[in-house]
């Protein structure tokens, strides 16, 4: 069974764990974890931050700092399509009090010019604008790329507005790989950015919020706050360490990957987007009656998995565990099973 639902479903390779079980450990609520200490400054380095937190999940990472940037009753700028607005289980809402602003971007990549004048006035009535998120690549649009123009322009009316900008950074890697920008000049706008270990760099579990020494040291209080502190957790960030050595530059064999599936897509009139929209490991399929629940099962039944978005809407995902070979399976389904269906 070819399983194309997510990147997270990556389990570690022999070398990976390998490098794990040899992992240095401590007491990582004590600040005594090396493993996790020396993971922590690493990403702070590359990031060219002050500090760096490890946490469990990217779900927990942003929400993290969402609350460390602002107080219960604020706002939250956000993308419609965001995974914060979308698959965080109105954990803004539950667990801080916050309201979220969605904005319609197009392919997730909001514009200055559809915010700058969403910032709430300072009035009674109203709740008060505090942060500004984004997502950089963006899951549901099909792994779209935010442009770093418009990411620079909009960092900089925060800053004259003092609002947190937050990046959800899940997959920043692959933006980093496909665009040839660093993670550093990537970070230079945000106040906070999450990073995904268990996705396309294939650890077991792990993400990591990154931003100012200040920042980070509130963000301590509040992982705690939500229940994630951790103990002898240095065995995940080794795996973490292993990924960022060695689990970065072969992230363009998945975008590579994905654009072929991309093209078979395409050619039997099932692509979602257009082709240059397919920028990283991400590809949207539709489902032009509606039928996506059947198309999946079908799918399924040819032994390949992939996920349901919508009645119209399929994603297939490329990542550490497939293969070239893989690929070759998958168009083959793809263009028997789709036969039924066109």
């Amino acid at each position: 069974m070819i399983d194309l639902r997510s990147d997270t479903v990556t389990k570690p390779t022999k070398d990976m764990l390998a490098y794990m079980v040899q992992a240095e450990v401590g007491d990582d609520v004590y600040g005594e974890d090396p493993s996790v200490n020396i993971l922590q400054n690493k990403v702070a380095q590359l990031f060219n931050k002050e500090a760096a937190l490890f946490m469990p999940s990217g779900t927990m990472s942003n929400q993290v700092a969402l609350r460390t940037h602002s107080e219960p009753g604020d706002e939250v700028i956000c993308d419609t399509n965001c995974h914060i607005f979308n698959y965080e289980s109105g954990a803004a809402a539950a667990l801080s009090g916050l309201q979220l602003f969605p904005v319609n971007g197009e392919k997730g990549i909001l514009t200055l010019e559809q915010i700058e004048d969403l910032g709430r006035p300072f009035d009674h009535h109203f709740p008060q604008t505090k942060v500004v998120t984004l997502e950089n690549t963006h899951n549901r649009a099909g792994g779209t790329i935010y442009p770093i123009n418009e990411i620079k322009k909009i960092g900089k009316w925060t800053r004259q507005n003092d609002y947190g900008f937050h990046l959800d950074g899940a997959r920043l890697m692959n933006a980093s790989v496909a665009t040839g920008i660093s993670p550093k000049d990537y970070a230079e706008y945000f106040d906070s950015i999450s990073l995904c270990f268990s996705k396309g760099l294939g650890t077991p579990a792990g993400s990591i919020l990154i931003g100012s020494q200040s920042f980070i040291h509130r963000a301590h209080r509040n992982r705690k706050m939500f229940g994630g502190g951790m103990r002898q957790v240095g065995f995940l960030a080794a795996g973490a360490i292993y990924a960022l050595d060695n689990h970065v530059k072969r992230l363009a064999e998945d975008h590579h990957r994905a654009k072929q599936l991309a093209e078979t897509l395409d050619e039997l009139g099932m692509l979602e987007n257009e082709m240059k929209w397919t920028q990283t490991n991400i590809v949207m399929m539709k489902a032009p009656n509606g039928n996506a629940d059947d198309i999946v099962v079908a799918l399924f039944e040819a032994g390949l998995k992939v996920s349901l978005v919508n009645n119209h809407k399929i994603r297939l995902v490329t990542h550490l565990d497939f293969s070239d070979d893989d690929l070759e399976r998958s168009i083959k389904i793809l263009k028997k099973t789709m036969k039924d269906f066109n």
